[in-house]
C-alpha cells in the first residue's frame, strides 16, 4: 500500500522513469508529468502530498506552474521540491509567491532526493533533509 502520493514532472523522460522507479521501490504512489501545464492539471486533479519538479521546461516552468498551484485553493499548501541546475537560486521575492521548500541541484543522488521528499512530505518521521547546495530555510529564502 503507498504511503504518500507525488507528482514528478520532467521534460526528460530518463529522468522521470529512474526517479519514479525508485520512488515506487519506497512504497510512494507517483504520477509524472512532461511539462509545468499538465502538471498543474494533474495537480488540481490528483492532489498529491508532494510535487518535484524540474525547473526549466517547455509550456510552463517548473517556477511558474509553482506559482499558479500556490495561487490554487486546493493546491496552495503542497510543498514543492525543485530539480535545478547547479548554481540556480531563486530570490526571496519568487519564492514567497510559490510553495517551494527544497531546492536540489542537479545532478543529485536518488537517496538524497527520497529523504528530502520523505522529510518534506513527514517531518514527524525525524527524517531530516541532506544539506543541498541551496537549501530553503524555514522562512522561505535561499541559504
Amino acid at each position: 500500500m503507498a504511503t504518500h502520493r507525488f507528482l514528478l514532472v520532467d521534460d526528460e523522460p530518463h529522468v522521470t522513469h529512474l526517479v519514479s522507479y525508485k520512488l515506487k521501490q519506497e512504497n510512494i504512489e507517483v504520477d509524472t508529468a512532461q511539462d509545468g501545464a499538465e502538471a498543474f492539471r494533474l495537480a488540481c486533479e490528483k492532489l498529491p502530498d508532494l510535487v518535484i519538479t524540474d525547473l526549466q521546461m517547455p509550456v510552463l516552468s517548473g517556477f511558474e506552474m509553482s506559482v499558479k498551484l500556490r495561487a490554487n485553493h486546493r493546491t496552495a499548501n503542497i510543498p514543492i521540491l525543485v530539480l535545478a541546475a547547479r548554481g540556480h537560486t531563486l530570490s526571496d521575492e519568487k519564492l514567497a509567491k510559490t510553495n517551494i521548500k527544497q531546492l536540489l541541484s542537479k545532478p543529485f543522488s536518488i537517496r538524497e532526493l527520497i529523504r528530502t521528499a520523505k522529510a518534506l512530505v513527514d517531518p514527524s518521521q525525524g527524517i531530516q533533509p541532506h544539506p543541498s547546495d541551496n537549501p530553503i530555510d524555514q522562512a522561505g529564502r535561499a541559504a
